[in-house]
């Protein structure tokens, strides 16, 4: 049954350990200030809720939903904004917090729609980063894990609205599912 959900590529006690020393790092760059953390679902889920409770300030919360993939494995481009945030951020710092910065599109569309909001500043967390699939420039502060461009599902990632249980990260074999 483990079969399908493929070759692991990061075990859950490597994402819980990095995941509190980003909650270290977090708290010591943003101690003192009014930090709102902003996730982005759905992929994010998992990740963020498990940030959150790392970061030792205090901190508000907020989510906004994004689509870019549709069904397919591969971001369509086009970057549609579901929801709206609903705490203010004029003048409060920033940190979107992402599943995976892959293109780089959604984080540059997400960037440029929260700077409209005038906050005193604007970062990105993403528990993974895909550098060899950028398409356009954007800094990601903090990067949990790096990997290859390979499609992987688990931890809030999914594939067609699955496998985000999954406790851990996976590279979805080809051989599991075909590409639309």
């Amino acid at each position: 049954m483990e079969r399908m959900f493929g070759r692991p590529i990061v075990t859950q006690e490597q994402m819980r350990s990095r995941i509190r020393e980003m909650g270290r790092q977090i708290s010591s760059d943003y101690a003192g200030k009014d930090l709102v953390l902003v996730g982005v679902l759905k992929g994010a889920y998992a990740f963020y809720a498990d940030l959150a409770r790392a970061i030792r300030i205090p901190v508000r919360v907020d989510f906004i939903v994004v689509t870019s993939y549709g069904s397919r494995t591969k971001t369509s481009g086009k970057v549609k904004l579901v929801t709206k945030l609903t705490e203010e951020i004029k003048g409060k710092d920033v940190l979107l917090v992402e599943d995976i910065v892959d293109s780089g599109l959604t984080v540059q569309h997400l960037m440029k729609s929260l700077a409209k909001k005038k906050p005193r500043s604007i970062k990105v967390c993403t528990l993974l980063s895909k550098s060899d699939r950028r398409a356009v420039d954007v800094h990601v502060e903090y990067v949990g894990f790096k990997i290859p461009d390979q499609y992987v599902v688990g931890y809030g990632l999914d594939y067609q609205q699955k496998y985000r249980n999954l406790p851990y990260l996976a590279v979805l074999d080809q051989m599991d599912h075909q590409e639309e």
